[in-house]
């Protein structure tokens, strides 16, 4: 094992379960080699794939202690307690300093070490020493696109999100879209927007969830109806699989930015996708989030809309402290022509307030007037 400079051993104290920051240990191979064979790690870094004992051997005995002698990589394991208080390795974090106050951080989680919170601590502390230790100036942190607990822990210490970048990285000697965020000096290690949650609402024959890759083929089949293509002219045309796994992926980045939420309406009994419906415009300024949706061809006329209109409706206005968003008032748009959208604007209790002339153009090209609906807290809870 190559002798490394001096890593200095950084702990947040935090008892009965600190999470502490140290060098690598010949101890931590074998934990290391069962992080780096765990699928998820596989899928979203660029470890070895299989991986065997003797990569683990080289990263800790190697890899890690020429990244402090060269001045390259800051790498330290990361130890936290275990159910039974055993202090464990439960991963990695690095940064990698590009030699003018910035650098980039990295960060694996051992499996059981997972949804614990470890890894945002872990960062935070990594964050204060490089800035505070080591001048740095800011901190870049990028993922692959779709690898949301990377992304979850970059939101929880304070990373902005600038942007995707197309092929940004490459893994296994492939290009992978990649997402790119940043923190700088003096900035807090704390979300800098909401990341909204998706609450699971149950109603009537209906129970509005998360989107799920299963629901992909119902997306497609509901997207590329002749209706849904005649009343929704932003739909791809033709309408294919691939147009509905994006639907269906893209859903999180929404969530991901503060800007909507989007359900899956699906039949209370056997679980099918029998519609969408999202509150959307949820920014920091909006006054009025609006209400989209829609219903797959074999559940229309069975009131599935109005019934998941409705829950969406009472999670809004309900206080953020019981549990909703709490907003003031809801809007809905429904092209004039298309009589069953206007009937559940109605049939869920919500009033029209007026008509929007020549509002939107249609795939035809065909410029058509929108009836305006809303809904204030006080009426909704009335209603409830």
């Amino acid at each position: 094992m190559e002798r490394a400079a001096d890593v200095p051993t950084i702990t947040d104290g935090e008892e009965p379960d600190p999470v502490t920051l140290r060098a690598h240990r010949p101890d931590d191979v074998e934990p290391c080699l069962q992080m780096c064979t765990d699928p998820d790690m596989q899928r979203w870094t660029t470890v070895p794939v299989p991986y065997e004992r003797a990569d683990a051997e080289h990263f800790v005995g190697t890899v890690v202690p020429r990244g402090w002698g060269d001045g390259t990589a800051w790498g330290f394991a990361v130890e936290s307690r275990d159910d039974a208080g055993t202090a464990r390795f439960a991963g990695n974090v690095v940064l990698r300093p590009d030699g003018a106050g910035g650098a980039e951080v990295a960060y694996a989680l051992a499996p059981w070490a997972r949804g614990r919170g470890v890894m945002s601590r872990a960062v935070r502390l990594l964050l204060r020493w490089g800035f505070d230790e080591r001048d740095l100036h800011v901190v870049q942190w990028r993922a692959h696109v779709g690898n949301w607990p990377s992304r979850r822990v970059a939101w929880a210490t304070g990373f902005r999100v600038e942007g995707t970048v197309r092929g940004l990285l490459v893994a296994r000697g492939q290009l992978h879209d990649g997402w790119i965020g940043s923190i700088a000096r003096g900035e807090p290690f704390e979300p800098a927007t909401r990341w909204l949650e998706v609450p699971e609402l149950h109603g009537r024959g209906v129970v509005l969830r998360r989107w799920r890759e299963d629901d992909v083929p119902r997306v497609a089949e509901a997207c590329a109806d002749r209706d849904s293509q005649t009343w929704l002219p932003q739909l791809p045309s033709p309408y294919t699989l691939a147009d509905a796994q994006w639907y269906v992926g893209s859903r999180e980045e929404q969530h991901a930015r503060g800007a909507g939420i989007y359900w899956c309406v699906a039949d209370a009994d056997d679980d099918r996708c029998v519609g969408s419906i999202a509150l959307m415009g949820l920014g920091h300024d909006a006054l009025a989030p609006e209400i989209g949706y829609w219903t797959h061809p074999d559940a229309r006329g069975r009131g599935v809309m109005t019934e998941a209109t409705r829950l969406v409706l009472r999670h809004a206005v309900v206080d953020v402290e019981e549990g909703g968003l709490g907003l003031h008032r809801v809007a809905l748009r429904a092209a004039a022509g298309n009589a069953a959208s206007n009937a559940v604007a109605v049939a869920a209790g919500m009033t029209r307030t007026g008509r929007a002339r020549c509002a939107e153009r249609m795939r035809d090209g065909m410029l058509v007037d929108f009836v305006l609906y809303d809904a204030l807290a006080r009426e909704v809870t009335a209603a409830g």
